[in-house]
């Protein structure tokens, strides 16, 4: 199953999450990938919530399985003693634990040669490759307006924005971010603040598709398995 987000170039980013490999895209679909897999997980008594497992694969597993057909992966965070993806790029924000804003700008920061499109995704989604096929699928149902816009990103049924789960036009966060910094420091600011003034559709995503693991109630309600490995420090 494939969708789509059509730029304004003529690129179309494909989504066909059912394999390693989308239907049609590659090098030239115009979309870079930035994982977010650091913080403090506080509520999960500080565990790698990235190793979690739901099904056969873990956390992060799903997350670049989402974000298959990048041009650039970054994971952004991945903590020491964790093998990673095979192809990506790793950073982590400074200083550590500064917050999304700080790490997703260390993300961009570190793609040679960005694409026109930036997907955002945190690495705690079960479902991330549902979860992407839904924003992108759906996204393009209900826009007609796609190649104007900054980006498109999920809400839940509550109707709040899930900024971890979006694609945005790349130029649109390095502007923002090059505005932010202008006023002072990145650290410690919300990703709300970071999209504010961007032009965004908001894609309604099933809660059982952008549901995330903040605490270990979550985890057990998803069907995550824990797995002790290297509490933060």
């Amino acid at each position: 199953m494939t969708g789509s987000f059509r730029t304004t170039d003529g690129a179309t980013i494909a989504s066909d999450v059912s394999g390693a490999a989308r239907g049609g895209a590659g090098p030239d679909a115009g979309f870079d990938a930035v994982l977010l897999a650091g913080g403090r997980a506080s509520r999960v008594d500080g565990v790698d919530k990235t190793a979690f497992t739901s099904g056969d694969a873990t956390l992060l597993d799903r997350a670049v399985e989402a974000s298959a057909g990048a041009r650039t992966l970054v994971v952004v965070g991945l903590r020491e003693g964790r093998v990673p993806p095979a192809g990506a790029l790793l950073t982590r924000e400074e200083p550590a634990w500064s917050g999304p804003v700080t790490a997703l700008a260390a993300g961009l920061d570190v793609v040679p040669r960005p694409a026109p499109w930036t997907l955002v995704l945190a690495c705690d989604l079960p479902r991330a490759p549902d979860a992407v096929r839904a924003l992108l699928e759906d996204g393009d149902r209900r826009d007609g307006a796609g190649e104007r816009r900054d980006g498109r990103l999920a809400v839940d049924s509550g109707g709040r924005r899930q900024p971890l789960l979006g694609l945005y036009r790349t130029g649109a966060l390095q502007d923002r971010l090059e505005a932010l910094r202008a006023e002072g420091s990145l650290v410690g600011l919300s990703l709300r603040r970071l999209l504010d003034g961007l032009d965004l559709l908001e894609v309604p995503v099933p809660d059982e598709l952008s549901a995330d693991v903040d605490t270990v109630a979550d985890a057990d309600r998803l069907g995550v398995v824990r797995r002790e490995s290297h509490p933060a420090g």
